[in-house]
C-alpha cells in the first residue's frame, strides 16, 4: 500500500505543473520504472479548465517524470481550452495528447467543436497543434470529413448608430 501511494503520489506531482491535475477512476496500477501510470474505468482527468472523460487513460512519463504523453481510450469525451483561450469540446473512440508539442490527437467517430465560433469537424481522424495554429481531418471507409462553419451574413451585421 505504501508504495502504490508513493508511486501515485510522485505521478501526481510530477504531472502537476503550476495547476493542480487530478485523476478519477475505479483503478490504477503503475510502473515508476517504466513511465507508465494506468487508470481504468470510469476516468476523469481535470487540470485547469480542461477536462478528459473515458474508459482507460494512461500517462507517460520520462525519466524526470514529465508527462510525454496522455492516451485515453473508450468513450473519450473532452473539454480543452488551449493557450489561445480557444474552447473545445468533443468526443471520440481515442484521444492522445502530447504535452511537448502541444498536440491533441484524436481518432475514430471523431465529434470537434471549438466552441468560440461553432467550427465544427467530424471525422476519424483529427489533429489540433495549439502551438502553431495547424488543424488536419481524415475520414475511414470513403466517408467524407464534415466540416460546418458559422458564417455572418453582411445583412445580419448591426450597424453602428
Amino acid at each position: 500500500m505504501i508504495r502504490f501511494l508513493l508511486i501515485l503520489s510522485s505521478v501526481m506531482v510530477c504531472l502537476a505543473s503550476s495547476e493542480e491535475l487530478k485523476v478519477i477512476s475505479d483503478n490504477f496500477k503503475g510502473d515508476q520504472r517504466q513511465g507508465v501510470s494506468v487508470f481504468n474505468g470510469n476516468v476523469k482527468v481535470t487540470k485547469g479548465k480542461d477536462e478528459l472523460n473515458a474508459t482507460k487513460v494512461t500517462i507517460y512519463t520520462d525519466k524526470e517524470n514529465k508527462p510525454t504523453k496522455y492516451l485515453a481510450e473508450g468513450d473519450v469525451s473532452f473539454y480543452i481550452v488551449t493557450e489561445m483561450n480557444e474552447k473545445y469540446k468533443g468526443k471520440s473512440q481515442t484521444a492522445i495528447f502530447l504535452p511537448n508539442e502541444n498536440e491533441y490527437q484524436f481518432f475514430t467517430k471523431v465529434d470537434l467543436i471549438r466552441m468560440d465560433d461553432y467550427r465544427r469537424v467530424k471525422g476519424d481522424k483529427v489533429v489540433v497543434n495549439t502551438i502553431h495554429g495547424h488543424a488536419s481531418a481524415e475520414s475511414a471507409n470513403n466517408e467524407p470529413v464534415i466540416m460546418t462553419f458559422t458564417i455572418q451574413d453582411k445583412k445580419s451585421k448591426s450597424t453602428p448608430k
